[in-house]
């Protein structure tokens, strides 16, 4: 097989193993963020790097749910300096700054992603949010992290300071496919399967809550008839609660 195949496969199995190992805990994350919304809370999700593209995920797409605050700090992404993002994702002392603005509440439902789960502001985050009664729910690699030290000073790892935890079945140091000849692996996997799961978790809150007998909030295509009249009235109800809009 060549090596697009090999990782085109491999994730085949990562995401049978996936439905097979975690679904309990994504239906439980999916209830938890069901229970917020129907109690009038909100669901944050924070990643850094390449993570945060899992907090995009979550934000203002096509079937995807309303009352979700993306955690976006342009110092911790790419593209405002993939070294600084480095950097600052293992700096104590920043995830209290961070979450601090964003009008988080007891109730209210966090996820963070992170496929190494040792860096502090993950792990911080991580705390305070689990400090200011929020439910935190991890998305990371327990394989990655069990090989591996934490960078906070706890010496926790952010899948021991969550309530609950998913588990992306990715390798360690998650690029995937060896190529002979070639000294270092290729093509990681996290983005993907997170995706998935991320869509998984919107599926089945949504089903939660039609079962409860609450119609959930969801946005529509920009790019179909009639989108921009429902996503419209739904930016006007969260303008200025959620920060991205």
């Amino acid at each position: 097989m060549t090596a697009a195949v090999r990782y085109v496969a491999q994730l085949e199995q990562l995401l049978a193993t996936v439905l097979k190992e975690e679904m309990d805990a994504i239906r439980k994350a999916a209830r938890e963020i069901a229970r917020s919304f129907m109690n009038g809370d909100r669901l944050h999700v924070f990643g850094t790097g390449h993570s945060h593209m899992i907090a995009e995920e979550f934000f203002y797409r096509a079937g995807g749910l309303a009352n979700v605050n993306p955690i976006l700090m342009d110092g911790l992404m790419l593209h405002a300096g993939a070294l600084q993002s480095t950097e600052l994702e293992r700096l104590s002392g920043l995830a209290r700054v961070i979450f601090d603005q964003q009008q988080a509440e007891a109730g209210d439902v966090l996820i963070i992603a992170s496929n190494s789960g040792r860096n502090a502001v993950n792990i911080e985050m991580a705390m305070l949010a689990r400090e200011r009664g929020l439910h935190v729910i991890a998305l990371t690699s327990l394989a990655h992290s069990k090989s591996t030290t934490s960078r906070h000073f706890s010496g926790k790892l952010l899948y021991e300071v969550c309530d609950t935890v998913i588990d992306n079945h990715g390798c360690i140091g998650d690029a995937s496919v060896t190529v002979e000849g070639f000294p270092r692996s290729v093509a990681p996997t996290s983005t993907v399967i997170g995706a998935a799961v991320v869509n998984a978790i919107v599926a089945e809150t949504v089903e939660v809550m039609v079962h409860a007998g609450t119609m959930p909030e969801v946005f529509a295509s920009s790019n179909a008839d009639g989108g921009d009249r429902t996503n419209q009235s739904l930016a006007d109800k969260y303008r200025g609660v959620i920060r991205a809009l």
